[in-house]
């Protein structure tokens, strides 16, 4: 990922030009983002601007659909309020979004043994039968596959169970996409939101159900699909492999932030580790 940074004179600028009312707020830099350069605008707004190459295209599908699926979600998320358009002072689309308030799981983990039904709810709701003209992702929406691997025999193990799992034969459903610490919004220990809309598609809700691994606390995984209801074995052990190839990314993003390395990001490896721990634990 190209470490590419915007300066706050440029958002100001593209603020002033296209969106006036709101450009007084106070804005304020914000740390993390992967794609898109996130600032804080005035109390309830965030700004967003992409950095990398397949960025834009991930907001304009924020844009579109975010809006839509946000009405009947439990938890608060980022809903785009304001979209800018390409001009002669930035060339791609950006976006001005609600504010979730709150720190990303990975430098405040969820700690609430509860938020196994509150991310079960958040689901539940998300995990709606979608539209045929709803955006297809190449590895989400995709059967689950795993790619050879050196791993020690338990993690092996979950990865040629899922594997070997029956394929999802419902109706392709809204997911997320990207359910990772980064991507939730922690206070206090309980989930609080839910934010970075940008790999939502259709597809098996397996690749979501990894979350049940990666985001909450030891112990929490049945308790959690109790709540979410409806999961047979195959959808199980499918999530399960989700969950350990999220853990192996997560892991080899922290590394390369402890080692200095571009893209890293440090606090992403014991999240990781973490929930690898969690995936192959019997």
């Amino acid at each position: 990922m190209a470490e590419l940074r915007f300066e706050q004179d440029l958002v100001r600028a593209l603020v002033r030009q296209q969106h006036p009312d709101l450009a007084e707020l106070e804005l304020r830099d914000v740390e993390g983002g992967w794609d898109n350069q996130q600032w804080r605008l005035g109390p309830e707004f965030a700004v967003r601007l992409p950095r990398t190459e397949r960025a834009p295209e991930l907001l304009r599908t924020e844009q579109k659909w975010l809006p839509v699926l946000a009405e009947r979600l439990p938890l608060p998320t980022p809903v785009p309020v304001r979209v800018g358009e390409p001009s002669e002072l930035f060339e791609h689309t950006w976006t001005i979004t609600r504010w979730v308030d709150g720190e990303p799981a990975d430098r405040e983990p969820i700690t609430r043994e509860d938020d196994a039904e509150t991310l079960a709810g958040f689901l539940k709701a998300l995990h709606q039968k979608a539209p045929v003209d709803a955006p297809f992702n190449p590895t989400r929406s995709a059967p689950f596959a795993a790619p050879p691997t050196s791993l020690g025999n338990a993690a092996q193990r979950v990865l040629d169970e899922a594997v070997a799992a029956p394929a999802w034969h419902g109706p392709p459903t809204w997911l997320h996409g990207d359910l990772h610490p980064a991507n939730v919004i922690v206070r206090d220990g309980a989930l609080a939101g839910v934010i970075d809309f940008g790999e939502m598609c259709a597809g098996d809700p397996a690749t979501d159900l990894s979350a049940a691994w990666i985001l909450l606390p030891e112990g929490s995984v049945r308790r959690f699909f109790d709540a979410y209801v409806d999961v047979d074995g195959a959808t199980f052990a499918r999530a399960r492999g989700w969950a350990v190839l999220r853990a192996l990314g997560l892991i080899d993003i922290g590394r390369n932030g402890r080692l200095g390395l571009p893209g890293g990001k440090p606090t992403w490896e014991p999240a990781g580790r973490a929930a690898l721990e969690r995936a192959v634990k019997r």
